[in-house]
């Protein structure tokens, strides 16, 4: 048990301490429900169908999602593993490989990334409700398009700002709040995603003709778009590989955890994309042109009642991956920084506000931006995180950690005045060679394959430079 009373109580605050016994009551199905809910969400449902636009044919952009997800479940399943044995979130966990203090690095770049994706979610959120407003509130659309900020009339901000509202509101109830409204969000989504196939199918009379359109990339163009995208998906859900113990510390057991996940993940993101496919595809025969924006789709509806349920079960489903996804972490992250000032609630409230600074939402405006620029770019910075996690918990320490000294400055884990010099360093080779592709064109495939990259230079810079040190596993109780 970590006491907080004595002189590192700097390093240790009640949301970031163990799990106690009474916590650890989510199950396979709070496991199974929490990635439903994550995984059925606008950009997932729009991400197969960007891999079409850029040249994969349907099965390709299919089959290219579900291999992603298979593969970055693996780093997830491995991360997961410590949050489940000791009751520890992420950025207590990468303390044994960074350090008490230098812990601070991983989980910065990790609350950035997620709150870039919160101001996208967001985004997503406030244009369902943008709609709604449109088809209860007269004039709203004149009102709507007075003046342009950063992109969005003020319509869309004050629709942005009422679903950014409802976030906070959640995460102001805490992490048991977030438990019971994934339990019924998760669900809900996948019967949208149902809801709106049956309809696709029926107006369309079939599913229209993406399905017999061939792929226009071949060859060697083929593996410049697939392995970029591949690379994406992996990066869709690099973020989640980190910060999976904050999560899995609440398990009832290691079997509840490991089989919600594996079951969650690789089959909702396929079925969800394969939804979006067929539904965009339908749209062609229905409406002459494709529309792979379901929101969009919604707006095209004329029957009141059903666009009114539809839109807010769009509502319900980004509230439910921007909460889950996108603000848990970073509130765990932000405490890592300040735990002697900042609760759960107050790190959510940071992300939120970095949501709209950052203004992401711009960059879903273009596949290319999108996949090839924000998801690969970011993924040459989480990639090398996972691997120094893993690679410490899994190989150097053999997987036994002394969750005390976690907490304290006078431990094995404060290292070189709170930092691990050897995990810098091993984080910082596997950012540049993951990256350096992105500014030398040459080497542009080692950017196309950013997360992979990062990951296994760190892996091997962290292990050399940690046995070469220590000699051996550092004594771990």
């Amino acid at each position: 048990m970590v006491s907080q009373a004595n002189d590192d109580v700097t390093y240790v605050n009640r949301d970031i301490a163990p799990t106690t016994p009474e916590q650890r009551q989510w199950s396979l199905y709070n496991y199974l429900s929490l990635w439903i809910g994550m995984a059925h969400n606008i950009p997932t449902y729009l991400m197969a169908g960007g891999f079409i636009v850029l040249g994969l044919n349907w099965w390709q952009a299919i089959l290219t999602v579900f291999i992603g997800n298979l593969i970055v479940l693996i780093p997830i399943l491995l991360n997961a593993h410590p949050g489940t044995k000791y009751g520890i979130p992420f950025p207590v966990l990468a303390r044994a490989s960074f350090g008490v203090i230098g812990a601070g690095i991983p989980a910065v770049l990790r609350a950035l990334v997620g709150a870039g994706w919160f101001g996208i979610e967001t985004a997503i959120g406030g244009q369902a409700i943008q709609t709604f407003l449109l088809l209860i509130v007269p004039h709203w659309n004149h009102f709507s398009n007075t003046g342009t900020f950063l992109g969005m009339n003020l319509g869309g901000w004050i629709s942005f700002l009422l679903f950014w509202f409802l976030n906070v509101w959640i995460i102001y109830h805490g992490i048991q709040a977030v438990k019971r409204f994934e339990t019924w969000a998760g669900p809900l989504v996948l019967l949208l995603g149902i809801g709106l196939l049956i309809w696709a199918v029926s107006a369309a009379h079939g599913f229209g003709p993406l399905l017999n359109a061939a792929a226009k990339v071949h060859g060697a163009a083929f593996w410049a778009v697939e392995i970029p995208a591949l690379t994406s998906v992996v990066g869709f859900w690099a973020t989640l590989s980190l910060n999976i113990p904050d999560f899995t510390r609440f398990a009832k057991s290691q079997k509840a955890q490991e089989w919600g996940q594996a079951l969650g993940l690789p089959l909702t993101m396929t079925i969800f994309s394969g939804i979006g496919v067929l539904v965009t595809s339908a749209t062609i025969v229905v409406f002459h042109h494709a529309i792979s924006d379901p929101i969009t789709l919604l707006g095209h509806f004329h029957n009141v009642v059903i666009l009114l349920i539809s839109l807010g079960a769009v509502v319900v489903a980004t509230l439910s991956v921007n909460v889950a996804a996108n603000i848990v972490s970073p509130a765990y992250d932000f405490i890592q920084l300040f735990p002697r000032h900042l609760t759960f609630a107050r790190g959510g409230l940071i992300t939120g506000i970095l949501g709209i600074l950052m203004a992401p939402w711009l960059l879903i405006s273009n596949p290319h931006i999108y996949i090839f620029t924000w998801l690969n770019v970011y993924s040459g910075f989480l990639g090398p995180i996972a691997a120094i996690l893993i690679a410490d918990y899994w190989v150097f320490r053999h997987r036994k950690l002394d969750v005390k000294e976690l907490y304290e400055k006078r431990s094995q884990y404060f290292y070189e005045r709170g930092y691990n010099p050897r995990a810098i360093w091993a984080l910082v080779a596997g950012i540049v060679v993951s990256l350096i592709g992105k500014v030398v064109p040459s080497l542009s495939w080692l950017f196309n394959y950013s997360w992979f990259v990062g990951f296994i230079v760190a892996f091997i810079v962290y292990l050399i430079l940690m046995y070469s040190h220590y000699g051996s596993s550092m004594t771990s109780n």
